[in-house]
C-alpha cells in the first residue's frame, strides 16, 4: 500500500495574510456602500455650490415661464425649477444630448427588431430616416424631453426645443407623473424623469448620477416660498 503524503498544513504567517487580506476588502466593501449611501442621501459641497450659483441664472431665465406652467398643469414650482437645474444648469438656450442606446433602439422599433420602445410603435417610425431617428433620440428644452416624447404630446420637435420648451415639457410631466406630484412625492418624481421609475425601496437611485434626486430635493428649499415644506 503506498502511503500517504502529508498534507500540507496552512502556516500561522499564511493566516494571519489571509485575515488582513479578508479585513482590507471587507473594509474597502464598507466604505464604498458608505459612500453609495452618503451620495444618494446628501449633496456633496461642490455640487451644493455650484446650485447655489445657478440658482439667479435659473431665475432669470424661466421664472415666468415655470411660473405660468405649474399654475396651468397644478405642478409644484419649486420642482420644476430645480428639475431644469438639474436637466440645464438653468442656462438658455439649454442645448441638446444626443442618447446613443435610444437611437438604437428606436433603430430596432423602426425595422421590426422591436416591438415597441416605451409609447413608441413601428407605425410611428415607418418613414423615419437615420437623421429622424437621431432627433428622436436627442434630449432637447430646459427639462431635456427626449424627442420621441412629441409622440405623446402630438407636437413636432421643433416645438419642444423652440421658444415653448417649458410648456410642452410640463405637459409631458403633468400626463406621465403629475399626479404623484400633487401627492408630493417628489423624490419618485425626479427619479421617474430620470429613469422612468419610481424611486427604489432599497434606497439607492438608479438615476445615472446618484446625486441627482438630493440634490434636486435640496434645491427645491431654494425655490420654495419660505413657507413651504419639502419632505423626504
Amino acid at each position: 500500500m503506498a502511503k500517504r503524503k502529508p498534507q500540507k498544513r496552512t502556516s500561522k504567517l499564511d493566516r494571519n495574510r489571509l485575515s488582513h487580506f479578508v479585513s482590507a476588502v471587507l473594509v474597502f466593501a464598507g466604505l464604498v456602500v458608505a459612500w453609495k449611501y452618503y451620495q444618494a442621501h446628501f449633496v456633496t459641497p461642490w455640487h451644493a455650490a455650484g446650485d447655489r450659483a445657478g440658482k439667479g441664472s435659473a431665475e432669470h431665465h424661466y421664472s415666468q415661464e415655470v411660473q405660468r406652467a405649474a399654475a396651468k398643469y397644478d405642478l409644484d414650482y419649486s420642482y420644476l425649477m430645480s428639475l431644469l437645474m438639474l436637466e440645464c444648469s438653468g442656462k438658455k438656450p439649454a442645448g441638446a444630448r444626443f442618447e446613443p442606446h435610444v437611437f438604437n433602439r428606436l433603430q430596432q422599433v423602426r425595422d421590426g427588431k422591436r416591438k415597441n420602445y416605451e409609447n413608441v410603435t413601428a407605425s410611428h417610425l415607418s418613414d423615419a430616416s437615420d437623421d429622424a431617428l437621431r432627433n428622436l433620440a436627442t434630449s432637447w428644452g430646459p427639462f431635456q424631453l427626449m424627442g420621441y416624447k412629441c409622440i405623446l404630446l402630438d407636437v413636432n420637435i421643433r416645438d419642444i426645443r423652440g421658444p415653448n420648451g417649458v410648456e410642452h415639457g410640463a405637459d409631458w410631466i403633468n400626463q406621465t407623473y403629475g399626479d404623484a406630484m400633487r401627492q408630493g412625492r417628489f423624490k419618485d418624481c425626479f427619479h421617474m424623469h430620470n429613469t422612468g421609475q419610481p424611486y427604489p425601496k432599497t434606497g439607492l437611485p438608479r438615476t445615472h448620477d446618484p446625486q441627482y434626486v438630493p440634490r434636486g430635493m435640496s434645491m427645491m428649499k431654494q425655490f420654495a416660498p419660505p413657507t413651504a415644506q419639502i419632505h423626504w
